[in-house]
Order: C-alpha cells, then sequence, then structure tokens
C-alpha cells in the first residue's frame, strides 16, 4: 500500500497459528503460551521439527518466531521440507515432531487423522490476519478496478462475514476463522 501498488485494503478475517507436535511431547511443549520459548525447547532438545521451508506465510511467520527466540535452526533436527502445510503435517505425523501450522488446516487434517496435538497457543505472535487488497489500476490496464471492489464489498458485507463465522462449525464446534471486516466489528460491538 505505501508503494502505491494497492488502492484499498481492507480487514477479512483471521485466524492463528499452533505449535502442534507428537502426544509424547519430548520437548515439554504441552500448555506453553509463549512460541519464542518453546521453539527454544525444541532447540535445546534437538526434537524433530518440520519447517515449511518454502517463503509462504507460514514459513515467513515461523521465522519470525526462530529470530524472536534468538535461534537460527540448523541441524538434523532441522527439516526443511520445501512443500505445502498438508504434506508437512504429514511429514511430521510420520515422524512425530513438531511443526508450526495455521489452526485450520490443522484442524482439517484431523479429519482425515493424525497423531499430532496442538501444544502451544494463543501467543499475540501467533495471530494469523487475512486481508484484501484492490490493485491499483494504474499499473496495468488488464486490472478491472470495478470488479475488484464489487468483491471487496462482496467480501466485507455482513452477509459473507456470517459465512465466515459458521464455516467449521458444524464440524469442529468452532468457526476456522473469526470475521473482521470493519462492518463486522462495528455490528458487533468490537469496532476500533
Amino acid at each position: 500500500m505505501d508503494a502505491g501498488h494497492g488502492v484499498r485494503r481492507e480487514d477479512v478475517m483471521y485466524n492463528d497459528f499452533v505449535v502442534i507436535g507428537p502426544p509424547s511431547d519430548p520437548a515439554g511443549l504441552q500448555g506453553m503460551g509463549k512460541a519464542p520459548r518453546a521453539f527454544t525447547r525444541i532447540a535445546e532438545a534437538e526434537a524433530p521439527f518440520v519447517s515449511r521451508g518454502d517463503d509462504s506465510g507460514t514459513h515467513t511467520k515461523e521465522k519470525a518466531i526462530w529470530t524472536e527466540a534468538g535461534i537460527e535452526p540448523a541441524g538434523d533436527w532441522y527439516i526443511s521440507a520445501g512443500q505445502g502445510m498438508g504434506a508437512v503435517l504429514t511429514m511430521a505425523n510420520e515422524q512425530q515432531a513438531y511443526t508450526l501450522s495455521d489452526r485450520a488446516t490443522y484442524l482439517a487434517r484431523t479429519l482425515e487423522g493424525t497423531d499430532l496435538l496442538i501444544l502451544t497457543e494463543g501467543d499475540p505472535i501467533l495471530f494469523n490476519p487475512y486481508g484484501i487488497i484492490a490493485i491499483n489500476p494504474d499499473k496495468s490496464p488488464q486490472i478491472n478496478s470495478e470488479l475488484a471492489n464489487q468483491f471487496i464489498d462482496w467480501l466485507i458485507s455482513l452477509p459473507t462475514q456470517e459465512k465466515i463465522a459458521e464455516f467449521g462449525v458444524a464440524e469442529f464446534g468452532a468457526p476456522l476463522f473469526i470475521p473482521d471486516s470493519a462492518a463486522w466489528r462495528e455490528a458487533h460491538g468490537s469496532a476500533e
């Protein structure tokens, strides 16, 4: 936005990242509320950790947590998969390793079966916001600004936000994402 590539940015929803691992929890993370401390324990124990290693948003968040912990992960215990979240969850489950996942993908994977458990959650560093940006129409004649804005208006509208609030409730007892548009916050008394 600051560089002028986008002309409109809106909050849409959020979920969070969780540190998951095997039920045996060899690094002793169960119930830890601070992700950098959990990562420190994993490194100290040299417990297997599967990283996406793919420069995705999840991988970027993982690197930020390692940085906050003051650790440059390296060694046989640290496995850079270069894969998407589904493949990483499969690898972590097979190797009984730790990993970082967004909650929605982890919960969806539980429907297919996994031994991995959420061990660390709730740290503000694990917050995972989703937004939408309309690209500046001056960047290309192929940009349809009118349709982009119609899509944004639909995505942040109260009816669509309600669908986001309901998504996952039937399967998991809680939504996979929390609506967060300005209209939603205003309608629900949480406007900033």
